[in-house]
């Protein structure tokens, strides 16, 4: 069955400008709060209410295998993404220490994992398939595992919002994710493979140098259309960059604000833009990456991040942080007196 995607709502420009009328009569000179104010109306737009709420909050965290991980590229092997997951399950990761911080649950899906992982509670065995292909040596998924990834993403976000959801973080875990990441940047961007290619999980420069080589040798063999998303995912992308594409959607389509995290997310969501360009108004971008790429995927999306603390874990850590930022303009927005509560004069 091919993939059908939902229709994204336009955002609410009544909503927004009502949030703006709202900060324009709190207690502080016009513009004071810089962007929490204007990512107080986002949010608005975004929910279509002119005083949103971020009470309920999620992180849906997709895990997928890499085949390129057999040339060379990561500085781990791939037996540590099913560790990883584990870990993410049993609440000792980073995410789920940001998260707690949050007020956030943690949803952790295995959409693409190279190994059985047990079933137990708080993780989602949605496997499409175990791992990617290695995109050296051919198309790193067929078309029917992309869109199912797609696809998987889609129900997820669907069954959270369900749940009870107000604002939806993405994270990931992938040993090898940097390269496809960069790979779909280089596809989709033109940019020049080097100018997009990082380090990841901390290579050397051999290592690095494989990692280019590998990548340039996967678009030269595959020559994935920018202009076709599927078409770029399935031949250079991963599993779960597909599912947190869908991640996005899915929210979107239920008016939720989604926070990005770093560079894996980054590339997810040029593949959600691609399928739906009206994704990029539910985005919030977290933080910039140490990863090179980032900056120019950003860019291409039109998103601004919220900080750079020099972050390139992953996991959606950085989403997850993003979420005290989001939340303080919420309760800015939403608990400060006006002028005329206050009892004070706004005029000269």
């Amino acid at each position: 069955m091919p993939l059908q995607l939902p229709t994204l709502p336009p955002l609410d420009t009544a909503a927004a400008d009502a949030a703006r009328a709202r900060q324009a009569s709190l207690t502080k000179p016009p513009g004071s709060l810089g962007r929490l104010e204007t990512l107080a109306a986002q949010l608005a737009a975004i929910t279509g209410r002119a005083r949103p709420s971020v009470a309920r909050k999620a992180v849906i965290v997709m895990a997928g295998d890499h085949g390129v991980t057999h040339s060379g590229v990561s500085a781990y092997p791939a037996a540590v993404t099913p560790q990883m997951v584990l870990n993410f399950v049993h609440g000792g990761a980073a995410i789920n220490v940001l998260a707690r911080q949050a007020g956030a649950r943690v949803v952790v899906v295995d959409v693409g994992v190279a190994a059985d992982l047990p079933e137990q509670p708080g993780l989602l065995r949605r496997k499409v398939a175990y791992g990617t292909q290695n995109f050296t040596h051919g198309p790193a998924l067929t078309k029917d595992q992309a869109e199912a990834a797609v696809q998987v993403g889609l129900e997820v976000a669907a069954a959270e919002c369900d749940a009870g959801l107000d604002l939806l973080a993405t994270g990931d875990m992938g040993i090898g994710n940097t390269t496809p990441s960069a790979a779909i940047v280089a596809a989709v961007t033109g940019a020049p493979v080097a100018q997009v290619t990082g380090r990841g999980t901390g290579v050397d420069d051999a290592g690095l140098a494989r990692k280019v080589a590998a990548i340039e040798a996967a678009l030269r063999l595959n020559q994935p259309n920018p202009a076709d998303a599927l078409d770029v995912l399935a031949k250079v992308g991963g599993l779960e960059i597909g599912g947190l594409a869908g991640v996005m959607l899915g929210a979107a389509a239920r008016r939720v604000p989604v926070v990005i995290d770093g560079f894996i997310s980054g590339a997810a969501a040029l593949i959600a833009a691609g399928l739906d360009p009206t994704v990029t108004g539910y985005l919030i971008a977290a933080h910039r990456s140490v990863e090179i790429g980032h900056r120019a995927l950003l860019a291409h999306l039109g998103l601004t991040p919220l900080f750079d603390l020099d972050l390139r874990l992953g996991e959606g850590t950085g989403a997850a942080l993003a979420f005290q930022v989001v939340e303080a303009a919420v309760r800015l927005h939403n608990e400060m007196a006006t002028f005329a509560e206050a009892g004070v004069s706004d005029k000269d």
